[in-house]
């Protein structure tokens, strides 16, 4: 069997392992027995979950198997370390502890012209006493605002609960077709006994095997048997995922000869169908927790409560059983029943009492089970590979024969001869029986994926490397030097017959001087040579003590060795013969089970599908890019299936879709087509597809875990479970006989967890902690109620998640909720995450804030390939999506604006494959923005129409400034330090940290030298997601640089005290003695504390403006979450207003370019016009006849207006990083505090009496705004070009004095009425003054104002086609009325279109 195609799919499924954890894509294969990765598996998954710190393995195991062990430990976050040597070489892995936190004073300077933004809002708006009380700490419990009647939480609102509903008698059943059906499940048959035992006691236990009727039946017994006796009943039923809710709903509906949304309904987060006459509610764990967060009253209606599925413990359904107990207890007349295929009996029993146990057999028809070892029978994988592999193992074996030939001729010629002498011909090697296999190794790639060498360069290195190592020669390093340095051959090169690299040469005869440039070079000391000797073997084995010593000091840090064995696998060898060991052993050397065989998963379909002739085929596979590349496979590359493609329906089952794709899959297919299903987990349960005969079960599992000591969050995949498996297993054999093909072995079965581990186990506990807070009772500690859990979390996690939701200010330091805390239980995101969006809403740039908050909840969507001479270009796509914002979070934004223009095209896939990036991950993506935007629509802070609607809460996403500002809320306190003296990146867990290499600010660190990256950045902080940790090395990765005053503004706990402003030493001594002649440049400067790391120094009136305005901001995002559907205030509204300008005009200072188009919101595009055309410096565009010298500080030049990196090619990039109009210099301000500002640049242009005043220096633009100016004739225009002034309509004036004011860049397109052209487009440069002018030629236009023309050559409408204004009803451009507003893109691309034909004048 061929698997070629195994190494191609590991860019698609090769993901990172957490949202945002580490990736294996770039580690090389480790290949060992199924026995000893069991075994390994076993025991760090016992360590794990143990109170012990440290483990050591045996030293046993083989250099491979304590490799395998370290990368296994450092997945996991251990810290791995090897010692000894021989027979006494040890492992020992543990687990690490927090560092102790630096201590930061950071200097921090304002423009002036922020200080007077400032200032002015402070004179308008001066912060009032209560605005101070309630954002310092205070001792009470709760908010201090909490006792507001408008202000508190309201736990009915519709945040996802189930309804209330009184329990009435269910109306009698009206005889079905499906009657028949029911009564031959096996659960009918013990009807009676059920119902009794439910009767009889409080907690009922059903273990029911695939197909007894469970799910779908015990329902059904209780709602008859409340209609037979006439007693009222409400009854609620749990699943575990979305889909199993609706799809058990709809079967027991029809069982019934209903409707759904009649006695039976559903209820899921965002979707329901239920009535008030609905009594049976099948719904997800999540909502029925959200219904309990309405207090313990919301459950005094509900007679019955089924928990189904039980087995798979995840942390909703063990945290639902955690305050059901209680309830039990409290509600006398509440019964609960816990179903499941596989329920751990004794745990439960314990956990609940004494209570009955029905056992349930199953109904479905017998399922043949088939493991690794009979699918690579069935699939001729023997006969097809073991071949090759017997002549690679001979290939191994001839190498380490050479090798050791060589070892001995230097050991017998150096014996008594201390000079060095040509003791062997350079022609050793072809006259040995070693053999050149010279035209073979031509045609091989090498091992890291990178072309073949040359025949000659193969020869000369084979030569130099020999020639070293046999004589000594010493003259040989020159020519390697010169191939390695000039030829770019690799300086780990291996000799072809005896894989002896340079650098095991050179230390195995003492060349000193060359190993040193060897390791300057980047040889791997780790690399081992056909024997298993490493470089520092050889120099042991030939006694090079000064070569020893100098590879023991270049071992870096974390160095990846070595693994010792363990007797903990059970002995199913016993049972596999010697050939089916034989098979499996070839296997897991030729392929590392850590994936998913996608190549023998087709193969496997082919022969089912070519031996049957009809029957479903479902196949369970970890995650959505293993559903994904396997359908693509089936669909678009493997011509066994897509040539026949009318003969199947794919379709694919992931918790994540959409409701109605899912139920596409439950439909019977058409006679002649064969249905395959790609399902993750979903469909081990509750879900039944009739139709099934045949099950492929890939035996993994993602599965989130999260280590509270090293704070990494890690997606991985894992192994099942036996119970899983079985429950995979019953999938099958529902109509007819069926078979599962298990993809691993009966050995691995043998060894698998009986049970998962339960979620509650390896879950961050953040989220979890705000649902205790409305689950347990008041005065009851968190920590307190996740204890009564049936296997309780460790305590040093729940205090982490506790601190961690004080910091963010979700819970007060009495560990009550926060309004704020409040609202993060509403929304389906990590607490961090959600408080980042609620900012984005607050600080109105709400939809780059979601598509960057849901790519950090799932993962990075960029793959990194696998070949070496691919990275580098996938580095540089990732590159081009920043834009020049030393920002990888605005990569994320770019690439998904992109891929959606890409997707409205129909190439999304090929837009993928060019930009290594995850088609899976981006339809995930895509599909979690919906959900969270109605969560948002559900409780308030997004709108229908009016204030707070969709564009309102969007008017500053285009400046990329605030949407910094928002991530700096939600990240913090993932912040990082630049000493920009000393190059060292800091945090508040690590004194030294470096970029993941994954990270685009890795780029720029490689790009300038370790030296001189620090100078390169523009500012000294930066914000990260993510902190992963390989032994003594801290990387961050998704790292944004943000400006001080940001970091100031946003950072910390929205309470800081009085205290956290100190005042300058020299006042504070001030009343003792007074001292006028101190020099001292330090003494007037205040201290900012921030938190326990970060404070700020700066002069006392800076630090008491960003103090207050502080004070602003977070008085401003209370006041909204409290309310959100209260009407902004004209303080509120000049509070953001002056945040942006701002924060604009400190990112222009520190030289941050403003890009345009990161406000676009997801909507399907009708061209991609504008994508691949980068556009020239305008500087070759007629200037204005008016320009003169000095209207540089006036004027904005066109280069300045539009810039485009020539190499980007996927954006239209338009840097707006110059000079706007002061916020505050509009009439209605009452600030009475001037800009003072040198006379030489003021630059008035003076027209009639009136002085127009310009744009002031050192502003920057929040956003870019386009209209069209339609004129009556071409005269006006060329006026307008000569003097460069306009005049409009005094409704438009009013529309451009209001963008004006907002800080908006304003384009004005121009169009002569009738021309069928655009005569080209300026800038606006000033306010609109009284003055009018006479030269028009036409009456009733308003005041004049500057404009800075940009290009003037004449565009036809043909041109124009293309670009629709959805501010229009998607009218093409052309048609549009004088003063229309363009949609921003719209705009973009039309001035694009001047750009290119710059050079080239259309007429």
């Amino acid at each position: 069997m061929s698997h070629a195609g195994a190494a191609s799919q590991k860019p698609a499924r090769n993901q990172k392992t957490s949202p945002h954890g580490s990736s294996y894509r770039s580690m090389k294969e480790i290949h060992i027995d199924e026995e000893v990765k069991i075994a390994v598996n076993l025991s760090l998954e016992g360590f794990r979950y143990s109170d012990q710190k440290e483990m050591t393995f045996p030293s046993s195991l083989t250099s491979t198997e304590r490799a395998f062990i370290h990368r296994m430990a450092q997945s996991l976050g251990y810290i791995s370390k090897s010692k000894g040597k021989g027979q006494d070489r040890f492992l020992t892995i543990r687990k690490k502890d927090g560092s102790d936190k630096p201590h930061l004073i950071i200097p921090l300077t304002l423009s002036h012209h922020s200080v007077y933004l400032i200032r002015c809002l402070l004179q308008r708006f001066p912060i009032s006493k209560r605005e101070r009380t309630d954002v310092q700490p205070t001792n009470k419990s709760g908010m201090s605002v909490a006792a507001e009647p408008e202000n508190s939480y309201d736990r009915n609102r519709a945040s996802g609960r189930l309804n209330n509903g009184i329990p009435m008698v269910p109306q009698r059943t009206v005889p079905s077709e499906l009657d028949n059906f029911r009564h031959s499940l096996p659960v009918y048959e013990h009807k009676e006994e059920i119902v009794q035992l439910i009767r009889e006691n409080k907690v009922v236990l059903v273990v029911g095997e695939t197909g007894s009727g469970k799910t779908t039946q015990i329902p059904q017994f209780l709602l008859d048997d409340c209609s037979k006796n006439g007693e009222p009943c409400r009854i609620f039923c749990t699943q575990p995922r979305r889909l199993a809710a609706i799809a058990v709903a709809e079967r027991v509906s029809a069982e019934r000869g209903e409707h759904v949304g009649q006695t039976v309904g559903y209820h899921i987060r965002l979707e329901s169908r239920v009535s008030p006459k609905t009594l049976l509610t099948f719904c997800t764990s999540g909502v029925f927790l959200r219904t309990l967060m309405a207090g313990d009253a919301s459950l005094t209606t509900v007679t019955h409560v089924i928990v189904d599925e039980v087995h798979e413990r995840d942390g909703l359904t063990d945290f639902l059983l955690t305050k059901m107990r209680d309830l039990l207890q409290k509600i006398p007349t509440l019964k609960l029943i816990l179903s499941s295929a596989a329920l751990d009996v004794d745990l439960f029993l314990q956990y609940f009492g004494s209570c009955p146990v029905i056992h349930l057999k199953g109904r479905q028809f017998e399922v043949k089970e088939l493991f690794l070892e009979d699918i690579l029978r069935l699939t001729d994988y023997n006969s097809m590979d073991i071949g090759k592999y017997k002549e690679e193992t001979q290939t191994k074996e001839r190498k380490q024969k050479c090798l050791t030939e060589w070892c001995e001729a230097v050991k017998t010629h150096s014996v008594g001869k201390k000079q060095r002498t040509r003791v062997l011909d350079p022609g050793f090697l072809q006259d040995s029986s070693c053999g050149d296999r010279e035209d073979r190794a031509i045609h091989m790639l090498n091992k890291n994926g990178t072309e073949p060498l040359e025949p000659w360069l193969l020869k000369e290195m084979d030569s130099c490397i020999s020639s070293i190592f046999l004589n000594e020669d010493q003259d040989a390093f020159i020519q390697l030097f010169n191939l390695i340095i000039n030829e770019s051959v690799n300086v780990d090169y291996a000799h072809r017959e005896t894989g002896t690299t340079p650098l095991m040469a050179a230390a195995g005869r003492g060349f000193i001087t060359q190993m040193e440039q060897l390791l300057c070079m980047g040889a791997d000391i780790n690399k081992k040579a056909s024997n298993g000797w490493t470089a520092s073997d050889f120099a042991k084995h030939f006694e090079q003590t000064n070569a020893v010593d100098l590879l023991k000091s270049s071992i870096p840090l974390g160095e990846v060795t070595n693994v010792d064995e363990l007797a903990l696998v059970q002995r199913g060898t016993a049972e596999i013969s010697t050939d089916e060991h034989e098979l499996l052993k070839l296997y897991h050397h030729k392929f590392d089970d850590q994936w998913v065989d996608l190549d023998l998963i087709m193969d496997l379909l082919h022969n089912i599908c070519s031996t049957t002739s009809d029957g479903a085929v479902l196949i369970f596979l970890p995650g959505y890019d293993e559903i994904v590349a396997l359908r693509d496979r089936i669909l678009y590359d493997d011509k066994r299936f897509f040539i026949h493609s009318d003969r199947y329906q794919v379709f694919t089952l992931h918790s994540d879709m959409q409701t109605l794709d899912q139920k596409k899959a439950m439909k019977t297919s058409p006679p002649g087509v064969r249905k395959i299903i790609l399902s993750t987990n979903i469909a081990e349960t509750s879900i039944t597809i009739n139709d099934v005969v045949f099950v492929i079960d890939s035996g993994k599992v993602k599965e989130k875990s999260f280590d509270p000591l090293s704070h990494v969050s890690m997606l991985k995949t894992v192994w099942i479970s036996k119970a899983s498996s079985l429950q995979r297993k019953g999938r099958a054999g529902r109509c007819r006989p069926g078979i599962c093909f298990h993809l691993f072995s009966r050995l691995r079965f043998n060894n698998m967890l009986e049970f998962q581990v339960p979620q509650l186990l390896r879950m961050p506990l953040q989220e979890l902690c705000l649902q205790t807070k409305l689950l347990a009772p008041t005065s009851c500690p968190v920590a307190e109620f996740l204890s009564k859990a049936p296997q309780p979390p460790p305590a040093h996690a729940v205090r982490y998640a506790v601190q961690m939701l004080k910091i963010i200010d979700a819970m007060d330091q009495h560990e009550d909720l926060t309004d704020l805390g409040y609202h993060l239980a509403d929304l389906p995101v990590d607490p961090h995450l959600g408080k980042m969006v609620l900012c984005g809403v607050v600080l109105k740039c709400l939809d780059p804030i979601l598509t960057i908050a849901c790519t950090l909840a799932y993962r990075d969507p960029f793959i990194l390939p696998t070949q070496s001479s691919q990275k580098r270009a996938a580095l540089q796509c990732r590159q081009r999506f920043t834009s020049s914002t030393f920002s990888d979070h605005m990569a994320l934004l770019r690439a998904f604006q992109a891929w959606q223009r890409a997707r409205s095209g129909g190439w999304e896939r090929s837009f993928c494959e060019k930009n290594f990036l995850s088609q899976a991950t981006m339809d995930m993506i895509l599909g979690m923005r919906t959900q969270l935007l109605g969560q948002l629509r559900a409780i308030g802070f997004v709108r229908a129409r009016g204030g707070s609607d969709i564009r309102d809460v969007n008017l500053n996403s285009e400046n990329w400034a605030v949407v910094k500002a928002a991530l700096v809320a939600g990240m913090y306190p993932n912040l990082a330090h630049i000493d920009l003296g000393t190059s060292l990146c800091s945090s508040n867990k690590e004194k030294k940290i470096h970029f993941h290499p994954t990270s685009i600010l890795s780029q720029v660190q490689l790009k300038n030298g370790t030296n001189k990256s620090a100078q390169a950045l523009p500012t000294d902080w930066l914000i990260y997601d993510e902190m992963s940790r390989g032994h003594r090395m801290a990387h961050v990765r998704c790292c944004s640089i943000v400006t001080a005053i940001t970091v100031a503004i946003f950072g910390g706990s929205a309470k800081l005290p009085s205290s956290a402003l100190h005042e300058p030493a020299s006042q504070r001594a001030a009343e003792c003695q007074r001292d006028d002649s101190s020099d001292s440049e330090t003494e007037d400067l205040s201290e900012m504390r921030i938190d326990d790391w970060i404070v700020f120094q700066l002069d006392s009136e800076a630090a008491g403006l960003v103090f207050e305005l502080r004070q602003k901001w977070q008085n401003l995002f209370m006041k909204r979450i409290r309310c959100p559907s209260k009407p902004w205030s004209q303080q509120d509204e000049t509070i953001i207003q002056t945040l942006v300008s701002v924060l604009g005009a400190e990112e222009q200072r520190a030289g941050l370019h403003q890009p345009p188009g990161i406000g676009q919101r997801p909507r399907p595009m009708s061209s991609e016009e504008g994508l691949k055309t980068s556009m020239k410096s305008s500087n070759n565009s007629p200037r204005p006849a008016t320009s003169t010298t000095n209207d540089k500080s006036c004027r904005m030049p066109s280069s300045d207006l539009l810039q485009v990196k020539p190499h980007f090619r996927d954006e239209a990039s338009l840097p707006i990083n110059q000079r706007t109009d002061d916020l505050h210099s509009s009439s209605s301000s009452s600030c009475s505090v001037t800009l003072d500002s040198p006379s030489d640049n003021s630059c008035p242009s003076t027209l009639g009496k009136q002085t127009i005043k310009p744009v002031p220096p050192g502003l920057v633009f929040s956003s870019v705004r386009y209209f069209i100016m339609k004129s009556s004739n071409s005269r006006n225009l060329e006026i307008s070009q000569q003097k460069g002034i306009w005049s409009t309509t005094p409704s438009n004036e009013t529309k451009l004095t209001k963008a004006f004011l907002e800080n908006s860049l304003i384009i004005l397109i121009f169009s002569v009425q009738g021309s069928g052209h655009f005569q080209g487009y300026a800038h606006m440069t000033s306010a609109i003054s009284q003055e009018s002018c006479q030269d028009w030629g036409f009456m009733g236009l308003g005041g004049m104002f500057s404009v800075e023309w940009i290009h003037k050559e004449s565009l036809p409408f043909q041109y124009t086609q293309h670009i629709l204004n959805s501010w229009n009803n998607n009218k093409m451009v052309q048609i549009s009325r004088d003063g229309q507003e363009l949609e921003p893109q719209a705009g973009s691309q039309l001035l694009l279109l001047w750009e290119r034909n710059s050079g080239n004048p259309v007429q």
